[in-house]
């Protein structure tokens, strides 16, 4: 699973404000993120009067002051005919009612996300005795449930007012954007309805946090779907994006584009069935979340990602439970422990492998 067979041909990122051409009329952008994954790669796609955007960075001052170089300086003064969304998270939408605002643009989005982007943006007054039971189920004290409404304020901070419309994407269809025709296809896991775009012409994916090299994004299970099952969609979408040429050039969110997507598409497969085999391994004696973390992640958790990080380990366990791999009971505390249940199980794993980092902050 090392990226080290991966190509990468652009060696350098672009500097702020000063987009680089990756293709024929799309240009790479980069705006800064006040997190440990300290930036996300935006897409410019040039028209003959104007420019459409693959998402937008968040919703902060100097963002914003990034944006302005671009509008003053390479877009040379041409207005966004289109601000395009891969999904919901405040990193890829958080300025889309700005620049749709500022533009008089169309926000375009998939159904499932420009809807979850708008409620998560506005989170509800009160913590919910579902929301206080999903945590008590994983052995949380109250000291954390104590802190949810704090951390449910979170995307909303980080997002422009969300336009109160937009043009829906759907899988398959087909966009004129500019100079190109673009492919819209969709991804599912780390979030419902994940926008990536194709281009047979060009040979380019852009590919927003649906592949990227050198970490894993987050695919989590939430409170506010305690029972879903992210992770068998997220492995079912990998086996779709297969069916595109390996030597397409992968534009994604974070990190650098590169050349050599099956390879890294079977990288994410294999990353997660080996972390699921180390939970059934280790659950041969009924475990609980929060023992499983080291298992998962095998490094100090600080509580700014905690909540990502048990999601994450949900997701894994979910679908080990969908494949009768492993069984849920209810334990002492009404907590839940997850005992492992198939016959088959090979010798215990050592758990050392993990070239990837799995990224909890997108």
């Amino acid at each position: 699973m090392m990226t080290d067979s991966l190509q990468f041909p652009f060696p350098d990122p672009p500097a702020v404000g000063q987009p680089i051409a990756v293709a024929d009329g799309v240009y790479w952008l980069r705006m800064a993120l006040p997190l440990a994954l300290d930036h996300i790669n935006l897409y410019l796609l040039e028209a003959d009067d104007g420019w459409y955007v693959v998402d937008t960075g968040m919703a902060l001052d100097a963002t914003k002051e990034a944006w302005e170089q671009v509008f003053h300086g390479f877009m040379q003064g041409k207005p966004l005919l289109g601000v395009i969304v891969t999904h919901m998270h405040p990193d890829h939408v958080g300025l889309a009612g700005w620049l749709c605002e500022r533009f008089k643009a169309p926000l375009m989005m998939s159904q499932a996300e420009y809807f979850a982007a708008r409620c998560y943006s506005v989170p509800p007054a009160e913590v919910s005795w579902a929301t206080k039971d999903f945590f008590h189920s994983i052995g949380m004290d109250e000291a954390f449930i104590d802190t949810l409404k704090r951390r449910m304020r979170g995307f909303g901070a980080m997002m422009s007012p969300m336009p109160g419309s937009y043009q829906r994407l759907q899988d398959g269809e087909q966009l004129s954007l500019g100079k190109h025709n673009w492919r819209v296809m969709m991804g599912s896991g780390h979030s419902p309805e994940h926008a990536c775009l194709y281009n047979e012409a060009l040979g380019v994916l852009l590919s927003g946090d649906q592949v990227i090299a050198g970490i894993t994004s987050n695919v989590s299970v939430m409170a506010t779907e305690p029972e879903a099952n992210p992770l068998e969609a997220w492995l079912a979408s990998h086996h779709r994006f297969m069916q595109l040429p390996a030597d397409t050039l992968v534009c994604p969110a974070h990190n650098r584009p590169f050349t050599g997507l099956h390879l890294r598409l079977q990288q994410l497969l294999d990353h997660h069935e080996e972390r699921m085999l180390a939970l059934e391994e280790v659950c041969v004696e009924p475990k609980g979340v929060l023992e499983l973390l080291p298992v998962m992640f095998g490094r100090e958790l600080n509580e700014g990602v905690i909540t990502m990080a048990i999601g994450e380990c949900l997701s894994h366990l979910h679908l080990l439970m969908k494949r009768q791999r492993i069984a849920r009971e209810r334990g002492d505390g009404n907590v839940y422990r997850y005992r492992s249940i198939a016959s088959d199980l090979p010798g215990r794993a050592t758990g050392d492998h993990r070239p990837d980092n799995i990224n909890l902050m997108v």
